[in-house]
């Protein structure tokens, strides 16, 4: 899935911050990056002689650390890698490392892969969340917790937060079918096709103060908030809302979740 949304083009700005996505081998010397800018969106760009020992760009070129970059050009005619869904691509001048968490390991990794997967299946290249990425920041160091529930509660709400900027969440505090508000002590499920409803004899239901509560973080646009509300209700928030990103995905599998899988099953 190329991205919800249609592309937007805008001129760059002089100084972008940025996460790198994804990187595979453009040459022996250089690297295609896929860059999750505050100012433009998802952006293809090439890094020339990245890989070069001596390379001022080889250790900063790191996913899950801030940086800024700037941006050249794009490669003329035959010079430029061909990137899947089209696109221009643009030459990375430069990039320093612009602060932020220590690297994640363990499990932690797994699911900072998990989060680049999805913003990479899901938003459309150049369309730019200032707010998406803000709360991807905000996520990264809660991964890395020691508590389960702190660090899965930072990936519920990234997943709610990524839902709701792609326009494909539903209002959690009226019932989509009839736009009546929800009861507090209602129980309501989120389904792909019908939106917010009631849930008749689902396991996995949601209380209408529970989702009240997500609604309000989501509107206020606080992090730590919206990571509360949901470590509150964690096992029916996982299934509900796996469910609603895998059918705009179009798939039930992740890569990064098969890796995981496989990784435990070692253990």
């Amino acid at each position: 899935m190329s991205g919800v949304r249609t592309a937007r083009s805008t001129r760059a700005p002089s100084i972008l911050t940025a996460f790198v996505l994804h990187r595979y081998d453009w040459s022996e010397s250089s690297l295609v990056l896929d860059l999750f800018t505050r100012e433009l969106g998802r952006l293809p760009v090439v890094a020339k002689g990245a890989k070069r020992p001596y390379s001022q760009l080889r250790p900063v070129l790191l996913p899950f650390q801030r940086l800024q970059a700037t941006l050249g050009k794009p490669p003329k005619g035959d010079d430029g890698p061909g990137v899947e869904g089209g696109g221009e691509v643009r030459v990375l001048r430069t990039a320093e490392w612009a602060g932020g968490p220590s690297m994640l390991t363990g499990s932690a990794l797994f699911s900072g892969f998990y989060l680049n997967e999805l913003l990479m299946k899901l938003l459309a290249r150049q369309d730019p969340h200032p707010d998406l990425f803000d709360a991807y920041g905000a996520t990264l160091p809660a991964l890395a917790d020691a508590d389960e529930a702190v660090s899965q509660s930072a990936l519920r709400a990234f997943e709610l937060t990524l839902l709701q900027r792609l326009g494909v969440l539903p209002d959690l505090t009226v019932v989509t079918s009839t736009q009546e508000p929800v009861s507090l002590s209602g129980s309501y499920a989120l389904l792909p096709e019908a939106g917010l409803a009631e849930a008749r004899g689902l396991e996995a239901a949601l209380s209408g103060q529970a989702l009240i509560g997500l609604q309000a973080a989501l509107v206020h646009g606080s992090v730590p908030a919206l990571q509360q509300a949901c470590q509150r209700i964690l096992p029916p928030l996982r299934a509900q809302v796996r469910a609603l990103l895998h059918y705009h995905l179009g798939t039930h599998v992740l890569r990064t979740r098969q890796v995981m899988i496989g990784v435990q099953s070692l253990g």
